[in-house]
């Protein structure tokens, strides 16, 4: 990125015009904030929940495939990890991967314990499928391709349930309040909100708290083209940042190779068509009807989502096409009703009928494999902060998440918070005066900062790409906010994680999964088996590579 680019070390907001405290402030409401909060309920005193929508409307809701564990037979938590490591090419934490696959099939049975109802077999076996990347069907679901939806149902049952996790919707967090202890050490304080309609508690204010525990989400707004809703604007990883955590692996974005191609004018976020309906036998073609996948890889249409999204990429860019074909017309109707309903009634409001055409697909940003870097207990590098889910990076996905990890990461790794947390609470700290430089970009920067990053740090990257691309930020670094408002605040969080990204891509002088650099086209373990970290001084931005072994053995 350019050396004159310069971040906000801080958002302009008002001056708190309310103040509350509690001893735990959970931010977000998909899986792995609900589930942090439910674990920690009768060890910690207060905890607040605070949601920048309704308590449904993040990404968990939407996700379709499934969650995956080692639950069927013959099935084994070493089989797991080593899927999982060969899709991380080389960059998983493998203490983390171990974490994930052995507490991963207790996690999903306490999930049904506590009321989500998953599909099962005729017989009442658990119902397992597969998909991208996996040896075995591993993939619990839910209302065929609803899992998202009932996991969120029962979570949300459970908090309404428990009275004493008091929740704050339509509440977006700002910024961390830093205070030193009595070591003269500085760690979270509390934050600040601004709420949109919660009574006394409207408008800008301040929960004063001794921990914060991130689990907003991840950035997929950065792009023009995502399967991520719009609450997704990467706000939980940029408040992190610019508090003074650190981030890591942002250079690995997933981009789903079959998200349902709407033409070239439109943007936001996308229908996904699940990689499980891959996984029960449909398969990419190309406009004359030849198989994308046969001979590119043993998994042929379910090897792992950047070797289908890349093989899909080439193909578009050999013919000159906007997208390549899903065939699953041989699944039938009673199949696709029965299975995939969400995504069949989505696929016929959008005019196509995948019982008897193709589906047009093309990849579009899903998923952020890294976030703010956290140990094997969510803990980050300020203290009292933590992360889980999305906006972390535990080192479970390395370079390329797994189908079906990321609900299970958040599952796990918020149990895991609880473990500790409620032992650990530090004192508390008094917010100091902030002498971070505050700022703010004009909301209206947001589309071309999307088409920009979308065209310059997307599925395909070069270094003249890149550093256009970075051009582009520092330009639009300088379109300062008339107003301070909710589009000001997200556009900003936007810019300061398009930045980060972009830098961190252009110093990854390799192709590794997800991270596709046609200049430099092969995996090198000799110069960048290790992660990018990129920190914040007052809104300086610093990326440093910290070598670490390869994970995967060379299988990647």
């Amino acid at each position: 990125m350019p050396d004159t680019l310069r971040l906000p070390g801080r958002l302009t907001a008002p001056s708190p015009g309310w103040t509350t405290r509690a001893d735990v402030v959970i931010v977000g409401s998909g899986i792995a904030g609900l589930t942090a909060a439910l674990r920690l309920r009768g060890s910690v005193d207060r905890i607040l929940v605070v949601t920048k929508d309704v308590l449904n409307a993040g990404s968990t809701q939407w996700a379709q495939g499934g969650i995956a564990a080692a639950l069927g037979p013959g099935d084994t938590p070493e089989q797991h990890e080593a899927d999982t490591l060969v899709a991380g090419a080389g960059a998983c934490d493998l203490d983390a991967v171990r974490v994930l696959v052995n507490e991963g099939p207790e996690a999903v049975r306490e999930l049904i314990a506590l009321g989500t109802n998953f599909d099962h077999t005729d017989d009442g076996e658990l119902s397992l499928t597969r998909e991208g990347g996996h040896h075995r069907d591993r993939i619990a679901h839910a209302g065929g391709d609803a899992t998202g939806a009932e996991i969120q149902r029962a979570l949300i049952a459970a908090i309404e349930a428990a009275p004493d996790i008091e929740v704050i919707q339509h509440a977006l967090a700002v910024d961390l309040l830093l205070g030193e202890d009595a070591a003269g050490t500085t760690g979270v304080a509390g934050l600040t909100l601004h709420v949109i309609g919660e009574g006394e508690r409207d408008g800008v204010g301040a929960v004063h708290c001794r921990a914060v525990v991130l689990a907003s989400g991840g950035l997929g707004q950065v792009f023009s083209q995502t399967t991520n809703p719009s609450v997704s604007t990467g706000d939980g990883m940029a408040l992190a940042l610019r508090a003074g955590a650190t981030l890591r692996d942002l250079e690995f974005v997933q981009f789903h190779p079959t998200v349902m191609y709407l033409g070239p004018d439109s943007r936001g976020q996308q229908p996904l068509i699940s990689e499980a309906v891959r996984g029960e036998g449909a398969f990419l073609v190309d406009d004359d009807g030849t198989r994308i996948m046969e001979g590119v890889h043993e998994l042929a249409d379910l090897a792992p989502r950047d070797v289908v999204a890349k093989a899909i990429m080439k193909r578009m860019l050999e013919t000159g096409r906007p997208h390549m074909w899903l065939d699953a017309r041989h699944l039938g109707a009673e199949f696709w009703e029965r299975r995939f309903p969400t995504i069949l009634a989505t696929a016929r409001s959008h005019g196509i009928d995948p019982v008897t055409e193709l589906i047009p697909v093309a990849p579009a940003c899903h998923y952020a494999s890294g976030g703010v870097r956290t140990d094997l207990y969510g803990r980050t590098d300020l203290p009292g902060l933590y992360a889980t889910g999305e906006v972390a990076c535990s080192g479970v996905h390395g370079a390329n998440r797994l189908a079906s990890n990321s609900l299970l990461e958040g599952l796990v790794f918020s149990r895991r918070i609880a473990e500790v947390l409620p032992g650990e609470l530090p004192a508390w700290r008094e917010p100091s005066a902030d002498r971070r430089t505050a700022g703010l970009v004009a909301g209206d920067i947001r589309r071309e900062l999307q088409e920009t990053m979308t065209s310059r740090s997307g599925v395909l990257r070069s270094a003249p790409g890149l550093a256009e691309g970075a051009a582009v930020l520092d330009k639009l670094a300088g379109h300062a906010a008339e107003a301070v408002d909710q589009a000001s605040w997200e556009a900003t969080n936007l810019l300061t994680i398009s930045a980060a990204l972009a830098g961190a891509a252009a110093l990854r002088e390799e192709t590794r999964g997800s991270h596709w650099r046609d200049d430099f086209p092969e995996r090198d373990d000799a110069h960048w088996a290790g992660h990018f970290d990129v920190t914040m001084d007052d809104g300086v931005t610093t990326v440093a590579f910290v070598p670490a072994p390869a994970t995967d053995g060379g299988l990647g």
